[in-house]
């Protein structure tokens, strides 16, 4: 299966940033939804935003608030209304159902413990644990299903990503069969992802490198479903100055908290401007000073680390965990 050429690439440009609220948006999520702004107002097309709260265990409405605030104080404000996965559980059925009737779906009674790990979108910390297909086989209809797989097709994937080039994958060395559905009612994340870029016309998904991984996954998932094949780019993360990768270990980098020690805003972008390859210096600017510079020829493959950003405040307070020191 090869997806060079993306079957969106004549349509206008459409991004979107789509943050799980269960946490505060660190310095690296900040810097995914700045390129990808800049990639699609480059092309003068639309950005938008999804919450994604499918999993409503794990998602708080105030840290989604304030993530949409972080955004805003930065520049970059949806260019439509705000799209929640919790609002969507009808429609993620029907393309459930829609699966069903391909037969490429089967039940799952592994452990509901096991479920809740693999449910929710994988991060490179947190490990990702492909599933084994110990149900494979196994019908809808012959037991009660605590889950439902879809079953992946045979063979590698290949697609071309935008920072680093052609890429190809066997899904079942990633993901496995991914999970679809949940028993307690949750829509698991690789449904919902692929549903939500089809109805919002997505043509180019940005997003961390620790995602890179269930790409081929949610390609084959698209196919199934007759969705168009949005392009992909895959950032670095941002890493400590010893090459340390920051993110919710080190989550206390937030927006007000940069704000709180002495960094303005301005300064912020600027920083994650450079680092993306748009400023020869980091230098206090706005998003849209941003974009003369933009593009992925520049993007860095490489995670970006302190320069200075205050020395990335410090090394966060010399490794001060979830709270920064004073």
């Amino acid at each position: 299966m090869r997806t060079d050429l993306p079957t969106s690439a004549c349509a206008p440009a459409v991004g979107r940033f789509a943050p799980s609220p269960t946490g505060i948006l660190h310095l690296g999520n900040l810097r995914t939804a700045l390129a990808s702004w800049l990639s699609v107002k480059v092309k003068g097309g639309q950005w938008l935003v999804r919450i994604e709260d499918v999993d409503r265990h794990r998602c708080r409405v105030e840290l989604a608030e304030r993530q949409l605030q972080d955004l805003a104080a930065l520049g970059l404000v949806s260019d439509q209304s705000v799209l929640r996965q919790s609002a969507r559980e009808t429609t993620y059925g029907e393309a459930l159902a829609t699966l069903q009737a391909q037969g490429t779906l089967y039940a799952c009674t592994c452990t509901r413990k096991d479920l809740a790990l693999m449910a929710s979108a994988p991060h490179g910390e947190d490990g990702l644990r492909p599933y084994p297909g110990s149900c494979r086989g196994r019908s809808l209809t012959q037991a009660k299903a605590d889950a439902v797989r879809f079953h992946l097709p045979v063979g590698e994937v290949a697609w071309e990503d935008q920072v680093r080039g052609l890429q190809r994958d066997d899904p079942h060395q990633y993901t496995g069969d991914p999970l679809l559905y949940r028993r307690d009612g949750c829509f698991a994340y690789h449904l919902a992802v692929v549903v939500d870029d089809g109805a919002q016309g997505i043509t180019e998904v940005v997003r961390g490198a620790d995602l890179r991984c269930v790409t081929a996954t949610q390609l084959h998932l698209q196919a199934a479903l007759g969705l168009p094949h949005p392009a992909y780019a895959h950032v670095a993360l941002v890493a400590a100055p010893d090459g340390t990768r920051l993110g919710k270990r080190y989550g206390a980098l937030g927006l007000q908290e940069l704000q709180d020690q002495g960094i303005a805003i301005a300064e912020m972008v600027g920083w994650l401007g450079y680092s993306l390859g748009c400023l020869d210096r980091p230098e206090p600017c706005s998003v849209h000073d941003l974009l003369p510079g933009f593009s992925w020829d520049r993007v860095p493959d490489r995670a970006p680390t302190a320069a200075p950003l205050q020395d990335l405040v410090e090394w966060i307070g010399r490794h001060a965990g979830p709270s920064l020191r004073p």
